[in-house]
């Protein structure tokens, strides 16, 4: 259950991490992968940047609701066994 929301953290965390270095130094693509898509114009970094904020943000949110669904889930079980049924029958 838990390791849903450490993959979502972690690709947020990926993601954000290639936002950031791509917002700032956008030719890194083409250092690395030694490729030019778009001879020096730059769309190509910029529609990257807007894929990996997109990314960021949805794997953020994801990851935020798998924390509260975890807490949730957590919440009724502990509800459950401080009831007086259980509690009277030595079950909590």
């Amino acid at each position: 259950m838990q390791f849903r929301f450490w993959l979502e953290v972690a690709l947020a965390t990926i993601t954000g991490i290639l936002f950031v270095v791509t917002f700032f130094w956008n030719d890194w693509i083409e250092l690395v992968f030694h490729v030019d898509p778009d001879s020096g114009s730059g769309s190509f970094e910029r529609l990257i940047v807007g894929v990996l904020f997109v990314l960021t943000m949805v794997c953020v949110v994801l990851a935020r609701f798998e924390w509260r669904r975890i807490r949730l889930v957590t919440a009724k079980q502990s509800h459950f066994l401080r009831t007086p049924l259980l509690r009277n029958r030595g079950l909590s």
